[in-house]
């Protein structure tokens, strides 16, 4: 058995680990045994190269990664079009038996979008959904998760001479999703493999037990001990202990922290801020994060107002609510009353009823329901707007105290439209810790600023366990060796030497 570390060391985020029973440098071998745990970007390397204005180019398929080691010169694992595309062979078989996908946070599953097809990715249906939602709804370069697309594809043209470029349907591959469900074991060619869940920041987060004739593997992805699912975190530290580890492999981002409350203390200073206040109140938070999103909608309930949130979070909690008879969270329903989906004005502005469009010289202003309104909304949004569950600008602007707005960043715009009054504004996500997300924030304040919205209320806790609780998790289950990741701190884990674990700082394979 033999562990090789491509991205988490000495870095908050970005693993790819590969473990390995056999020599996975030899592609020739007919008995390679060897399965990555996670493959995400790391967000400090790729800053130091690339930023919002200067991108990887896609002509260059995955070169560019490499050139800046942030894909690992591994063959046999990466998708044919871009190898091809680059004048490199491709394998007829991967090198690699698969992914296990620990949750769907992009410094854990960003890079699959590099990987072959044929490669399975291992992880649990809230994963699938919400990748499948970011997916669907989003318009970044890289991210092809749940599906590949074909690219450097032409094909003849359908009525004269020459090619014109694959493209939509007949360009989509389905990637090898393979899903897990929690203790329900499951063998990979050698490796009997266990996926448990655990508290995180999101739905369906997965540590892993990992187990052959050689080694014991605990995987924790990321864990903490303070959200709404605490209790499975606890359980995982029950079995994991029962499972006597030959290796752990430990996230440490918060090694040197101590603990900063709970999801419940985030509803309750949220309740009392916002249920004397009299105007509309604005709050951001993550839109993967649907603890955050339980915390907010029961403030909303708890305060005689209604959550106004995004079409993709809507469409994320209506793919879960297909998924409830499987699923152990239970989460709003869009036809909860305390719940409704804000629709922003998209190219023309039509659904505002505000704007007049010419037809035949005749300037007039269209109904919701008119299909030209709809077209300016792609297709998996349109359903919404079937329903009668929406809003818009002039609902908050009309009787903004009725409401609780979630607004990112990227919609803070929708203030010009409602020209919020007496609004309070909540930031429920962490507070800037480098440079550029300083700059980005100070940015956010100039907009808070204008609209009388400061002083902000900063109401946010952690994703990831307290130095505290990890080292009492790691005593609980006792390993044998530990390899700390995902943290930039690995000397802090050296005190549990004293309790006669090995502890072994990993060596990044450049």
């Amino acid at each position: 058995m033999s562990l090789t570390f491509y991205g988490g060391v000495n870095e908050i985020g970005g693993n790819k680990i590969l473990v390995d029973s056999n020599d996975s440098s030899n592609p020739s071998k007919n008995n390679i045994s060897s399965l990555f745990l996670d493959f995400g970007m790391s967000f400090s390397k790729a800053g130091d190269y690339f930023s919002e204005f200067l991108q990887p180019r896609k002509l260059n398929g995955i070169m560019d990664f490499v050139e800046f080691g942030l894909l690992p010169k591994i063959k046999g694992i990466y998708r044919e079009d871009y190898l091809k595309h680059c004048g490199i062979n491709s394998y007829d078989k991967p090198t690699v038996d698969g992914v296990l996908l620990s949750h769907a946070h992009m410094d854990h599953s960003a890079y699959i979008h590099h990987l072959r097809e044929d490669i399975p990715i291992f992880m649990r249906k809230e994963s699938e959904i919400i990748l499948n939602v970011l997916e669907e709804t989003g318009k970044t370069s890289f991210a092809e998760i749940i599906n590949l697309k074909k690219t450097f594809h032409y094909v003849p043209k359908k009525r004269g001479e020459g090619y014109t470029k694959l493209k939509g349907d007949d360009s989509n591959i389905p990637r090898d999703i393979v899903t897990v469900k929690p203790y329900s074991p499951f063998e990979i060619n050698g490796f009997e493999i266990t996926s448990i869940p655990v508290d995180h920041s999101l739905p369906g987060s997965s540590a892993y037990f990992l187990e052959n004739d050689n080694e014991a593997i605990v995987y924790t992805g990321d864990i903490r001990f303070h959200g709404r699912n605490k209790a499975f975190s606890d359980k995982f530290v029950v079995e994991a202990g029962k499972f006597n580890p030959s290796i752990m492999l430990c996230e440490g981002t918060r090694i040197n922290e101590n603990s900063k409350g709970t999801e419940e203390d985030i509803e309750v200073k949220a309740t009392n801020l916002i249920k004397n206040h009299k105007g509309l109140a604005i709050v951001n938070f993550p839109i993967r994060d649907l603890d955050r999103l339980i915390t907010f909608y029961n403030v909303a309930k708890n305060t005689d107002r209604i959550l106004a949130i995004n079409s993709k979070q809507a469409y994320m909690l209506n793919l879960l609510e297909k998924e409830k008879n499987t699923l152990k969270d239970k989460y709003p329903n869009l036809n909860d009353s305390n719940i409704v989906v804000y629709f922003p004005r998209r190219v023309q502005g039509l659904i505002s009823g505000e704007h007049y469009v010419c037809f035949d010289n005749d300037w007039k202003i269209l109904d919701s329901s008119d299909e030209e309104v709809k077209k300016e909304y792609p297709k998996w949004e349109r359903e919404f707007l079937e329903e009668e569950n929406y809003i818009t600008y002039k609902d908050l602007r009309k009787e903004p105290a009725n409401y609780i707005f979630r607004c990112d960043f990227f919609e803070l715009n929708q203030l010009i439209d409602i020209k919020p009054s007496n609004g309070l504004y909540i930031h429920s996500l962490t507070e800037p810790f480098n440079e550029e997300m300083e700059i980005d924030f100070k940015r956010v304040e100039n907009w808070l600023k204008h609209f009388n919205l400061l002083p902000y209320h900063p109401m946010h806790v952690s994703g990831h366990a307290s130095g505290e609780e990890i080292i009492d998790m790691i005593r609980k289950i006792s390993p044998e060796k530990l390899y700390p990741i995902h943290t930039t701190h690995i000397e802090s884990f050296d005190i549990l030497k004293d309790d006669g674990i090995k502890v072994v700082h990993p060596e990044l394979k450049k």
